[in-house]
């Protein structure tokens, strides 16, 4: 974790303590997200649709939370209606560093997935959880308005509900115990996008959605916006149409699974950005479900780092690999041996698995299997930037020659 030192640090104490002033005296509808995926989907989904109501400031996604969160909170003006905060954490004491300046009557939690569970980090996946449950922890109680909405399919997530003296509103794909609720068997994904029915049980009520955001995780985090969209305007007959019309032209933002031109003639569904057990687990299941037939699915998988048992972690992949199998499958880095030797064991045929320690062997092994037409799957940290690997197939440059590449080098 980031600590400055000298002037450095005596200004970022300075503009902390200004954030939290300053939003104190304007106290906009404050709304917090949190969870180890799908967070940043529902805060920048959400954001968009409210800034088309009303005036609204949201985190930027481009910052640590530890800086983004005094920034955020100071470009919030009298006139802002809605402030939407994304709070990650890594380290054991960062939500009760956020909730100093931010005090939402809403917090969400997306889901639990075990990142940042090493010993440099929250060191297991119960420091993790309680970490995260300060969101709601924090909330005030029902009669001061306080709701916490917390993702039913996620037992960790679910198990946080006895926690809060908030209201507590469940939403997920389980029609008996959620508010609001997708149906699983809608749920339909393709190049263009992803569509789904959308339910309400109070009043009934369904819809079906369409986005152009790709994979099969999205109805989740576009029924979270729903939800909180439902809190804030629980009268308004018009919130279903507009929140609609919105999320159907919402792209998807790059190497957040989005689809674009790959190298040597391929189409490339590009995940470079984040890695996490739950996110690569979706992320095959949704190319798998994709219909395609120009050519061969190849997934191209990096190490997931931050884990309290990687070992564990990367071969548990192999399951789904087994259970939604692409054509090929190329594992880059030291733990992604486990994967493809789980893989092995639970019958995957060894001819169809490659190993490369490096971007730079996993060129080499990609130059000999693509063809024009193939349909690639791109899944990365940026830390360890696998985005290398495909600048080296269209023959351009790259500096860092390094399992972990610095975020100012070779980005893509």
């Amino acid at each position: 974790m980031y600590q400055p030192k000298g002037i450095k640090k005596i200004y970022h104490q300075t503009r902390r303590f200004l954030a939290k002033y300053w939003l104190s005296l304007i106290n906009p509808t404050q709304i917090a997200i949190t969870g180890s995926q799908g967070k940043t989907t529902t805060t920048q989904t959400l954001a968009k649709i409210l800034s088309q109501i009303d005036k609204t400031v949201v985190t930027d996604i481009n910052l640590d939370t530890n800086f983004n969160v005094p920034i955020t909170a100071l470009k919030i003006t009298p006139w802002t209606k809605f402030a939407v905060f994304e709070l990650g954490v890594d380290h054991i004491g960062e939500m009760e560093k956020h909730l100093e300046i931010v005090k939402p009557k809403i917090g969400v939690i997306t889901g639990i997935s075990p990142v940042h569970t090493d010993k440099e980090h929250f060191g297991s996946l119960e420091n993790l959880i309680r970490e995260k449950r300060k969101l709601i922890e924090n909330l005030p109680g029902e009669k001061n308005e306080g709701v916490a909405i917390l993702n039913y399919d996620d037992e960790n997530v679910r198990n946080m509900a006895p926690f809060t003296k908030a209201k507590v509103i469940f939403y997920g794909s389980d029609k008996k115990y959620c508010q609001y609720y997708f149906d699983k068997n809608s749920v339909k994904v393709s190049l263009k996008g992803t569509s789904f029915q959308l339910f309400s049980n109070h009043p009934p009520n369904w819809m079906t959605i369409s986005t152009k955001l790709i994979g099969l995780h999205h109805p989740s985090n576009l029924t979270a916006v729903f939800t909180i969209l439902k809190i804030l305007f629980p009268n308004n007959p018009k919130i279903d149409s507009i929140f609609a019309a919105i999320v159907s032209k919402i792209e998807p933002l790059r190497g957040r699974m989005n689809i674009e031109k790959g190298p040597m003639g391929t189409t490339l569904l590009n995940d470079c950005l984040r890695a996490n057990p739950k996110s690569t687990d979706e992320g095959l299941k949704t190319f798998y479900q994709i219909d395609y037939k120009k050519g061969k699915k190849i997934a191209i998988l990096g190490v997931m780092g931050e884990l309290y048992d990687p070992i564990k972690e990367h071969k548990n992949t192999a399951k789904t690999l087994i259970k939604y199998s692409p054509d090929i499958v190329v594992g880059v880095g030291e733990y992604r041996k486990y994967t493809l030797d789980e893989a092995k064991n639970l019958g995957f045929p060894k001819e169809r698995l490659f190993f490369a320690k490096d971007v730079f062997e996993a060129a080499d092994i990609l130059k000999k299997i693509i063809k024009a037409g193939d349909f690639l799957y791109l899944k990365s940290s940026l830390l360890r930037n696998l985005w290398r690997i495909i600048k080296i197939l269209n023959n351009q440059p790259v500096c860092c020659k390094q399992e972990f590449c610095p975020y100012h080098h070779c980005r893509f």
